[in-house]
């Protein structure tokens, strides 16, 4: 079992392996749009300006099955962040992991930090007898595989969705949690919050379950020569299928993500 890279700063625990993908996925994305608008062309356009086209073109569709363009275009950006964001940190799993091991608690530092987990881990042998203890870290992962990353997500959505609805649909808004009889009011909170929920432990399950698989082919190649062989077709069929879930779920939360803002400033009316 590999420890997560966990130092303190001015007494913040700080996981390494959530921080620093989380960076690279905004990073990525953000490059990605830039050079993609850099110099847009209508005449000639370039192969990235069609791909950014065409992921704005496809999010404005999938928004446009949601609610009517007209209460849903000032969300199109909030929407392509979401779908782009999720699948790149999706994706930063699969091609490697880093895994670094250590031998001693002095040696377990990072940044001239301690590592506070493999100082507990070497602890905790010490205390069982273990003369020779030795200690994993694992520094890489994608960040959707952690639920504290996809739980933030999902609140974040949760406060756009609910501050929305109060500001354009106030009326409807509160309204809604009468209906059909004001003694559903504790069924439809409880509904509100098991969506955010859902929302959220949706995509990590997906993602986690995925890297574990990996983790446990990898450890298959170690097996010996008949174990190297078997696991090679099974991380390339693997891979792929990793791909096509991080894409599917990636946009299942974006359009969960634009429904829910439907739900709560759609006036019955305009329906």
């Amino acid at each position: 079992m590999h420890e997560a890279p966990v130092i303190e700063l001015y007494g913040i625990p700080l996981d390494l392996s959530i921080i620093i993908p989380m960076i690279v996925s905004c990073i990525i994305v953000f490059v990605l749009a830039k050079v993609a608008t850099r110099n847009l062309s209508v005449e000639n356009p370039g192969k990235l300006q069609n791909f950014m086209e065409w992921v704005v073109e496809f999010v404005q569709n999938q928004i446009a099955s949601t609610m009517d363009l007209k209460h849903g275009r000032p969300y199109i950006g909030l929407a392509i962040t979401l779908i782009m964001f999720i699948f790149v940190s999706n994706m930063l799993g699969l091609p490697f992991g880093i895994v670094m091991g250590y031998d001693s608690a002095a040696d377990a530092t990072i940044f001239g930090q301690p590592i506070t987990t493999a100082v507990e881990a070497f602890n905790t042998a010490a205390a069982a007898g273990n003369a020779h203890p030795h200690v994993e870290v694992a520094f890489w992962k994608s960040p959707t595989a952690d639920v504290s990353v996809t739980m933030t997500l999902a609140a974040i959505v949760f406060l756009v969705v609910h501050f929305q609805g109060m500001t354009k649909n106030t009326k409807g808004y509160f309204k809604h949690y009468l209906e059909p009889y004001p003694v559903f009011l504790p069924i439809n909170l409880i509904e509100q919050f098991s969506s955010l929920l859902t929302h959220g432990m949706r995509l990590y399950g997906n993602i986690f379950a995925g890297e574990v698989l990996i983790a446990v082919i990898l450890k298959l190649s170690a097996v010996g020569a008949v174990g190297l062989v078997a696991s090679i077709p099974m991380m390339m069929i693997w891979q792929g299928f990793s791909i096509f879930i991080g894409a599917i779920q990636a946009f299942v939360f974006m359009i969960l993500a634009m429904v829910y803002i439907s739900q709560k400033i759609v006036k019955h009316e305009d329906h």
